[in-house]
């Protein structure tokens, strides 16, 4: 398994930054954990075969996390109309089936249709969703910030993959998250934060202290605070392994816990 950065950033222009998105590839699946602003030419930049993504899971209908999914599935139609035959699978929460359709009424036809299969499924909360693929997982937690939004649970050769995609604090996401090897949380807003439906480092290190994750990733930080400075102010409530995430940063499981590879140049 490898899981990589595609859009550390926020709503907010930034050249070094897209908004939200994470890849997760494995023997059999390629998957986006949302599809902000910028992902499109965050794949290709970032050296990810696009034309092979088999899941894309969207946590909520927020701009900054599904800005690119018209995009993505527009580049996929022009690209692949007739060649492609194994579906594309879109996951999210529930009405996420409306949501693509008001889009399709919106953008285009090819957001449901581009030429070959498209499968969307709604993810039950707490309900594990099997996939197609032999041993991969997803399951979702609804998260203080919308009414729709969820974090998600990632499992695939043998390790568990955790995003909170945006959220407030929350007794019932840090338990859900608890066993994760690796997990990506939002930490938009410094302390002391006065945004009920986003966290700030004292929030995400007390809901680390308790789902206590193999690998902590800082992302989705708003300035004036950096990732950097989020970072070591976790680190100073928080004893385990925190970083901050930076677009084409890359982790991967090894047998000393999952390993760090900074972002490479962009190809």
């Amino acid at each position: 398994m490898r899981v990589t950065v595609l859009g550390s950033g926020t709503l907010l222009p930034d050249a070094a930054r897209h908004s939200a998105a994470h890849h997760v590839s494995f023997d059999g699946a390629s998957v986006l954990l949302d599809c902000g602003s910028g992902t499109l030419h965050g794949l290709a930049r970032w050296d990810i075969g696009w034309t092979s993504l088999t899941h894309v899971v969207i946590t909520h209908y927020h701009a900054d996390h599904v800005g690119d999914l018209a995009p993505l599935m527009f580049a996929l139609c022009h690209r692949l109309k007739g060649v492609r035959s194994e579906p594309l699978v879109l996951l999210g929460p529930p009405g996420f089936t409306g949501f693509l359709e008001r889009l399709a009424a919106a953008m285009g036809p090819y957001v449901l249709d581009p030429g070959f299969p498209v499968d969307v499924i709604e993810v039950e909360p707490g309900v594990p969703h099997e996939t197609t693929v032999p041993g991969f997982r997803v399951w979702s937690c609804t998260t203080p910030h919308t009414d729709e939004s969820i974090a998600c649970r990632v499992s695939a050769a043998g390790e568990v993959v955790g995003y909170t995609g945006d959220t407030g604090p929350s007794d019932e996401v840090a338990g859900f998250l608890s066993g994760c090897g690796l997990v990506v949380s939002e930490c938009a807003w410094p302390d002391p934060c006065e945004q009920e439906g986003h966290l700030s480092p004292a929030r995400v290190a007390i809901m680390a202290a308790s789902a206590r994750p193999g690998l902590l990733v800082l992302t989705h930080v708003y300035p004036p605070l950096t990732p950097e400075e989020a970072a070591a102010q976790v680190r100073a409530r928080y004893d385990g392994r925190v970083v901050a995430a930076a677009d084409g940063m890359s982790f991967a499981p090894g047998p000393e816990g999952w390993a760090v590879d900074p972002a490479p140049p962009a190809v």
